[in-house]
């Protein structure tokens, strides 16, 4: 996308039919900084105004980085940010006993909630 004379470029765009929505995806490979997820609302915002069709639901968007910092996410997003998330990649595949430690651990999570 051009504004102004300056390009910008999402990495990955997709569109998921069951959700109805697009799928705004910016791969990073440092550490996550506030920029990147004002970025990342710019992104949403666009394909909000620009390119959303009738019955599509809000475009989401994903940061992925190297390193997240909590204290960035929660202070630079608004308290109940629903389109607009960060997460840590891995570079290698975890093996089966990490999955499932990992797996149970979130589904812990949920059922607290």
């Amino acid at each position: 996308m051009t504004f102004d004379g300056r390009h910008f470029r999402i990495d990955l765009v997709f569109y998921n039919y069951i959700l109805k929505c697009f799928v705004l995806i910016d791969l990073k490979v440092g550490d996550l900084r506030h920029q990147d997820l004002g970025q990342m609302q710019m992104y949403v915002h666009y394909y909000e105004r620009e390119l959303m069709n009738e019955g599509d639901n809000p475009p989401i968007g994903i940061v992925l980085c190297a390193d997240k910092s909590e204290s960035v996410v929660k202070y630079t997003l608004p308290e109940n940010e629903t389109q607009i998330f960060a997460s840590k990649y891995k570079l290698y595949l975890p093996s089966e006993e990490e999955l499932l430690r990992e797996l149970n651990q979130e589904y812990r999570v949920m059922v607290q909630d």
